[in-house]
C-alpha cells in the first residue's frame, strides 16, 4: 500500500507514525501538497494524510480540489478528536485522502492505518 503524505504540518512526524501503524505493509512518501494530491489522483499513490490546524483547510484543499468532496474525509477537527466509527464509516464509504489535525496525529493515523490495513 502506498500512502503519500501532504498537508500542512507536522509531515515527518506523520510519516513516523504511518510507518510505525504500516507493520511493513505501507510504503510512504512526503511531498507538498499539490504534488501529494496528484500523485493520488494519478495513481501513484493509494491514499493520501494530511494535517492542518482545522483538519479540513489546508489538509484536504488540494486533495478536495483535484479528487472531490466524496474521495476526502476530515477525520478530526479542533476539539473533536478522531473516533473509531468515522473513520471506519469513511473508509468503507470510498474516502482516499484524510485529513485531521496536527494534535490528533497520534490517534488519527492509528485508526486510518488499522482501517486500511483491513482491505
Amino acid at each position: 500500500m502506498k500512502i503519500v503524505i501532504g498537508g500542512q504540518v507536522e509531515k515527518s512526524e506523520i510519516e513516523k507514525l504511518v510507518k510505525e501503524h504500516g507493520n511493513g505493509k505501507v510504503e510512504t512518501q512526503v511531498k507538498p501538497d499539490l504534488e501529494a494530491a496528484m500523485m493520488l489522483k494519478n495513481g501513484q499513490a493509494d491514499y493520501y494524510v494530511g494535517a492542518c490546524h482545522t483538519g479540513g483547510g489546508g489538509a484536504l484543499a488540494m486533495a478536495i480540489a483535484l479528487l472531490g468532496k466524496n474521495k476526502c474525509a476530515t477525520i478530526s477537527m479542533p476539539g473533536k478528536p478522531p473516533v473509531q466509527a468515522k473513520v471506519q464509516e469513511a473508509v468503507e464509504q470510498g474516502a482516499t485522502a484524510f485529513g485531521f489535525t496536527g494534535d490528533h496525529k497520534e490517534k488519527a493515523v492509528e485508526l486510518l492505518l488499522a482501517e486500511l490495513l483491513k482491505k
